[in-house]
């Protein structure tokens, strides 16, 4: 089947993030939205299907993950990852960002140390301070347009105590995939300061320019033991509105110890809808995403093109993987709040602040390129046509 990923779609009356906060964010409806990281794509024929399936049926009860539920994550990663998991190793979560929460819960205690390697999404420190614990960011260098770790810094940091280091791979906002080696360093560093290992990897699965994913427990027999994986088919299939994720231990001691936080408040199993979108998506999706991949590269390539041909005073940081491009606007000569006041006012686009992604994301923006191609041409020529008053008026 050819799905049209050139369809616009109106989302208007549907109460979703993305466009319902726009005036509350933005101060007006009118901004395009190109920040909160969802897809403005329909989900595959077979998500929809099966949900339409299910509502057929009139009772909606408890639902568990059951066998059929897991054989699809399993199937799913070892053909997308070559990652051979367990059932028994999986654990359900109606969202990443609760999961960290209560990771940072359940491996802490108050006014431990967590690190983060920033500029990072937002809620990873939210889940940090919010739990009473130190947040620790290790900051990422910009190295010939890519974001390194400079892995002597982390050493004196990791030997000041730090309980649990959250990596994010693909990095969000850059798109940054950290490379084999570099997982195996973190994971041996890990282990020499007895620091657990947080992995965020809910953008694997949308990996650009033929790249691969590497499960970071899979690095070593270190790594299995060491690293706590979340996952989900929420950024892959715009399934986020469904509440449906999963955690992967390896190692069953540490299972044992998240299960008794999440399993007291009942947060280690979902709802019905989410379920069946989960099994679909990663029983029948494939297709679909073959098909995305290549939308969301020349989607990347349009913007990373035009903006070097027309906005040289913008530098987009390329991705390796993930829909999000992050772009270094510092050259414009703004700070931050006059940035996202030109961004909505006179070029009106609504894109994510650099500068709530932490240290050395001021002067940034984050843009969301999971949208039909002409949304993305209305929006870099209204910036187009901004950038270009503000020359004159600078002159």
């Amino acid at each position: 089947m050819e799905y049209n990923f050139d369809e616009v779609i109106s989302r208007e009356e549907t109460d979703t993030v993305k466009y319902g906060l726009r005036e509350k964010l933005f101060g007006s409806k009118d901004v395009i939205p190109m920040w909160v990281a969802d897809m403005d794509f329909r989900v595959p024929k077979e998500v929809q299907d099966a949900l339409k399936a299910r509502v057929e049926h009139p009772i909606f009860g408890y639902t568990i993950q059951s066998e059929r539920c897991w054989e699809s994550v399993v199937n799913w990663l070892e053909r997308r990852h070559n990652w051979k998991v367990d059932q028994k190793e999986l654990v359900f979560s109606p969202g990443i960002v609760p999961a960290l929460s209560l990771l940072v819960h359940a491996f802490t205690k108050p006014e431990d140390k967590v690190l983060v390697f920033s500029p990072v999404y937002t809620p990873f420190f939210e889940a940090i301070k919010g739990n009473g614990r130190k947040v620790v960011p290790h900051h990422l260098q910009e190295v010939e347009g890519k974001y390194t770790i400079d892995f002597s810094v982390l050493e004196e940091q990791l030997s000041q105590g730090v309980k649990v280091m959250i990596v994010c791979n693909p990095h969000n906002p850059s798109g940054r995939m950290w490379t084999k080696p570099e997982l195996q360093r973190l994971v041996e560093l890990g282990k020499k300061y007895d620091t657990l290992i947080v992995s965020d990897e809910i953008h694997a699965d949308l990996v650009l320019w033929g790249n691969k994913h590497t499960p970071m427990a899979t690095v070593s027999e270190e790594a299995a033991n060491r690293v706590i994986t979340c996952m989900a088919p929420s950024k892959t299939f715009n399934l986020a509105g469904l509440n449906a994720s999963y955690l992967v231990f390896k190692n069953e001691t540490l299972q044992k110890q998240y299960r008794s936080v999440a399993g007291t408040l009942h947060l280690d199993f979902g709802g019905t809808m989410g379920t069946e979108a989960m099994i679909a998506a990663y029983t029948y999706g494939e297709e679909w995403l073959e098909q995305l991949l290549p939308y969301l590269e020349r989607n990347i390539s349009l913007v990373v093109n035009f903006i070097k041909e027309h906005i040289p005073e913008i530098k987009p940081m390329v991705p390796d993987a993930t829909y999000l491009l992050w772009l270094d606007c510092r050259a414009l000569g703004l700070d931050d709040v006059s940035l996202k006041q030109f961004m909505v006012e006179e070029a009106g686009i609504g894109l994510n602040e650099g500068r709530l992604f932490g240290e050395g994301g001021k002067g940034w923006q984050r843009m969301n390129l999971a949208c039909p191609k002409s949304i993305v041409e209305k929006a870099m020529a209204q910036l187009k046509v901004a950038v270009e008053k503000r020359r004159i008026v600078s002159q």
